[in-house]
């Protein structure tokens, strides 16, 4: 099927640099796009034509209304959408401005699992976000609280690490609570000033609209009317997860970020991982599992984690070569020695 669309003013800011953005829907809707003085044209599929007519379509009608791209986020709608049938470029800018209400910057997803993890915390009132470092399972928890915080959702936002170098014994380091947990936090705050001015964040903060709750600190508390975040929840312990995941009261959302990867408990089994086992298929819990195509950090970052996995499976398949050998040597030894040890 070939389609041809008119050419309208500002248009061309659909096209990215070198016509990036064009190339995203040439490769993930398996179309070509031909683009000539008067109108682009489109050919292709029926249904892969009229999803990319459609993105032209849309792109027009959020020019008219007044939407900005800002830093490569028209790119990255465009990935999410080509992925994701359910989406259209439309829908998704929609979807942030009403996120982005209040906050310095437009909060979109990146991939498609941002995506999934955004809708899994609108619809349910406990989600775990699990993967590698750099997926934005963190910052994008933490917009979601924001959001739900300016938009009179929740009254306000928890936040809680486990401070696990401190042994939880938090009493023995100097200064205030807030003081002694600062350092666990620290990526939670920046993704806070990252979409809030600072004064806001401080006067929150000294209102305990935006409260600091270590994990230690928790028990016997029900969490009302709260957008609550459990940031590295890898290394919380059984009893420390169990806690946690039962403090939620009415009205309130938890969110519960972690990298499997990166357990720094000593001997003990992570509350994560376990209550990934448990928890799985209860009504209401979502869970979201994010891998290095989801990384949004620097190209680099996603690289290393690719080769520390490979690393990590050629290390796990040598041990096996290597256990099998053993096996195999020390069966054949016990079958030599076998007749000697018959005649005496």
């Amino acid at each position: 099927m070939k389609k041809k669309i008119e050419i309208t003013p500002n248009i061309e800011n659909l096209f990215g640099t070198r016509d990036e953005n064009l190339h995203i829907l040439e490769d993930g809707l398996n179309v070509s796009i031909d683009l000539h003085s008067d109108s682009v044209g489109i050919e292709g599929s029926a249904d892969n034509v009229h999803r990319t007519e459609q993105v032209f379509l849309d792109f027009e009608h959020l020019r008219k209304a007044g939407h900005t791209f800002h830093n490569g986020d028209l790119g990255s709608m465009l990935r999410v959408m080509v992925a994701d049938r359910t989406a259209t470029l439309r829908s998704l800018a929609e979807a942030g401005k009403q996120r982005s209400q209040g906050v310095k910057r437009m909060v979109q997803p990146k991939s498609v699992n941002q995506k999934k993890y955004l809708d899994m915390i609108t619809s349910h009132d406990m989600v775990f976000g699990v993967g590698p470092a750099g997926t934005g399972k963190t910052y994008l928890a933490v917009a979601m609280a924001v959001s739900a915080l300016l938009n009179k959702q929740v009254s306000r936002i928890i936040l809680a690490r486990p401070a696990v170098e401190a042994g939880e014994r938090l009493g023995f380091l100097p200064g205030t609570l807030q003081e002694k947990v600062d350092p666990y936090l620290r990526p939670l705050y920046d993704a806070l000033y990252d979409l809030l001015e600072q004064d806001k964040v401080d006067r929150f903060l000294e209102k305990n609209v935006i409260e600091i709750a270590p994990i230690a600190f928790m028990r016997g508390r029900t969490l009302n009317d709260a957008f609550i975040i459990m940031d590295e929840a890898q290394n919380t312990t059984t009893e420390q997860m169990k806690m946690f995941v039962t403090r939620l009261g009415n009205n309130a959302k938890a969110v519960i970020t972690g990298d499997v990867t990166q357990i720094d408990l000593p001997h003990k089994r992570s509350g994560l991982l376990e209550a990934i086992d448990i928890l799985k298929g209860v009504q209401g819990i979502g869970f979201t599992m994010f891998d290095e195509v989801d990384v949004v950090r620097h190209q680099l970052v996603q690289r290393i984690i690719r080769a520390y996995d490979d690393h990590k499976e050629r290390t796990s398949n040598q041990l096996k070569l290597n256990l099998d050998e053993n096996a195999i040597s020390a069966k054949s030894k016990a079958s030599r020695e076998l007749p000697t040890q018959i005649e005496q």
